[in-house]
């Protein structure tokens, strides 16, 4: 089986399209202007219109509000049990439920610490720092779904996590002694595996970008790339094998784990 993904091509959540719809249906039934039932919820017609179209979330204000002006007796407030937020960035969903079902997972770091290894406070500094800016629930959210996605290193059956780490991920800006302590600590768990790729041997291919292989319960495999504005999720053969040469050589290059923890050590006493 081929997968490819790519964020251009993600579609809304269902949920959003199908209570979108409904709510245009009724709107119009009811001969409401998306002016009306914008000032009625307090957004403006584009919100409205994007929310019709999938593109937005229907908030519970919304769907109660045109409830109300469209006589929906119910009917669309009802929805707001059956449409939420999404923990996590459309163009990240697809590799998030296979992240849940890897039994090894792979991953190399450039500029940042993994998301399954970072603390509460440096998961909160970057997502909090996003551009264009996201509001504060949303922050809240993404923060507690990165928390909640760490429990791979835990669940049974045992996930088998390897991680590299380029040194300047361990030298970046939200990068805290508690920050370094944890992953010290999570170093020696013993299904975890963490080096780190010193500036001095770095290689061509380790400058390319952050990149996770994974595999399932049955054994399929995955390459994940993820840029600001673009993702890629494939089991191409010839891509998966690619990325597994290069990710490879970086691990060849690294140190081992005992060297990594001491340099992280060494790092931790310079604070």
């Amino acid at each position: 089986m081929s997968v490819q993904y790519n964020s251009s091509a993600t579609p809304s959540p269902v949920n959003w399209r199908y209570s979108g719809n409904q709510l245009k249906r009724w709107r119009m039934k009811a001969n409401v202007s998306r002016e009306e039932l914008g000032a009625a919820a307090n957004y403006s017609p584009d919100t409205i219109k994007a929310m019709e179209q999938g593109v937005r979330m229907p908030t519970p204000r919304v769907l109660d509000a045109a409830d109300e002006l469209c006589h929906a007796e119910g009917l669309l407030s009802a929805a707001k049990d059956y449409v939420q937020r999404e923990k996590f960035p459309a163009r990240a969903q697809d590799y998030m439920q296979y992240e849940r079902e890897a039994i090894n997972l792979w991953w190399y770091e450039v500029a940042l610490i993994p998301g399954l290894l970072q603390t509460e406070v440096y998961a909160r500094d970057l997502i909090g720092n996003h551009t264009p800016p996201l509001d504060e629930e949303t922050v809240e959210e993404r923060v507690m779904a990165r928390l909640e996605r760490q429990g791979i290193h835990t669940r049974k059956p045992l996930a088998a996590c390897s991680y590299v780490l380029y040194e300047a991920a361990l030298r970046g800006p939200y990068v805290d002694k508690e920050q370094l302590l944890h992953l010290l600590e999570m170093a020696k768990v013993r299904n975890v595996s963490i080096q780190v790729l010193p500036y001095g041997r770095a290689m061509t291919a380790a400058l390319h970008g952050p990149m996770v292989l994974l595999e399932t319960g049955d054994h399929e495999r995955f390459a994940y790339t993820e840029a600001p504005s673009a993702s890629q999720l494939t089991s191409d053969p010839a891509v998966v094998s690619a990325q597994t040469e290069r990710l490879s050589m970086i691990r060849m290059m690294g140190l081992d784990p005992d060297e990594s923890a001491r340099f992280i050590e060494r790092m931790v006493d310079e604070l």
